[in-house]
């Protein structure tokens, strides 16, 4: 099957051609031209039997892929506030595709998706019970269509199948969370209800003290926009280093010797190993620790630093292996070690023409 994989951004639209479970061609077009420029790109790719679109969420009852019509999409469309940077684009470049192409498939891929089998006791917030129901409140959890195929891959890598394994995948780039992947499930994660939740990030906060952001409001005076956006794009690594927060950046200032950057490099560490070690607990023991995402692919400092916190768990590099240099799929495992330790491009194309063959032939 030959599927059209379209990633929306906020300004530009990532597409892929994938066919025989490979990627054969690539292209970043401008999501206001829509249709009109994927018109330009099939035609030069040739013609395709579907297509799918990545969707950051699905609101409450989208759990699974969908195939788009027309009462999915007044659903999303209800549910669009839930990722208001993130869903509009993949509406509307849905939309484009349909009104383009009335008669190609078209496939919902959901980063919540992979986290609809989250227990109850990882799933369910602590608050009073007439609010969950009444606005069926819960931890979606993101990043799924990552996590899903990062422990899939690593599950080929190791050469057992994904049902016998505990695996934790770390999605971590501009955005980052953590995973607990149970013999295939997901089980837990750092994120919530909201993207925001969780680990530190390049400009996102993670998780902080609710009565924090009480406080802000109702003691410093601060609204709540100014609290939303200081939180959403002006926290993390940013914030707390006066940089753009990419993790290159930080590292470069704590060699350098900026006290800044080196305490936000601790903090940022610090949590990620404790955030691994909550997941190994949620998945009920640790098979396979996989690294994915431009951090996770590309920092070997991170790794190194982890696996160093994480050794108690019989877990080792191999310096020789762990290379900053290095590309593409590899296994940083160190001999005597415990747990497989990986590293995992990630492909949420791959992914989601994978989604996208699954609903369609059932």
């Amino acid at each position: 099957m030959r599927v059209l994989v379209v990633n929306p951004g906020s300004s530009t639209l990532k597409v892929a051609l994938v066919s025989d479970h490979e990627a054969r061609e690539s292209a970043n077009v401008a999501a206001d031209e829509g249709a009109a420029e994927l018109r330009v790109v099939l035609e030069r790719w040739g013609p395709v039997d579907a297509v799918g679109v990545r969707f950051v969420h699905g609101g409450p009852d989208r759990l699974e892929p969908v195939r788009v019509d027309d009462a999915v999409l007044g659903e999303l469309d209800a549910a669009a506030d839930l990722a208001p940077l993130h869903n509009p684009p993949a509406l509307a470049a849905t939309r484009a595709v349909r009104e383009a192409w009335p008669d190609l498939p078209v496939v919902a891929c959901f980063d919540t998706a992979f986290h609809r089998t989250l227990p109850p006791e990882a799933a369910v917030y602590a608050i009073p019970r007439e609010w969950n129901r009444r606005w069926r409140l819960r931890r979606y959890g993101f990043h799924g269509l990552s996590h899903e195929y990062a422990a899939g891959r690593a599950a080929e890598m190791i050469g057992r199948p994904l049902e016998e394994l505990k695996v934790v995948t770390c999605h971590l780039g501009g955005g980052a969370s953590l995973c607990a992947v149970d013999r295939g499930r997901s089980v837990d994660t750092t994120m919530g209800f909201t993207p925001l939740a969780g680990l530190v990030m390049q400009v996102r906060s993670g998780s902080v003290d609710p009565g924090l952001v009480l406080w802000l409001q109702q003691h410093a005076g601060l609204s709540l926009d100014e609290v939303a956006d200081g939180l959403e794009h002006n926290a993390g690594l940013k914030g707390l280093t006066g940089t753009s927060g990419d993790i290159r950046e930080v590292v470069e200032g704590a060699r350098a010797g900026d006290a800044d950057c080196a305490t936000a490099l601790d903090i940022y560490i610090h949590r990620l190993a404790r955030e691994i070690g909550g997941m190994v607990v949620s998945a009920g023991g640790l098979d396979a620790l996989v690294f994915t995402g431009g951090v996770g692919e590309h920092s070997a400092l991170v790794r190194a630093r982890v696996a160093d916190r994480l050794a108690f768990l019989g877990l080792a590099l191999d310096p020789d292996r762990n290379r900053p240099e290095e590309s593409g799929d590899h296994d940083l495992t160190g001999p005597g070690s415990a747990v497989r330790v990986l590293v995992v491009a990630s492909r949420e194309d791959l992914q989601i023409a994978a989604n996208v063959e699954h609903v369609l032939r059932g």
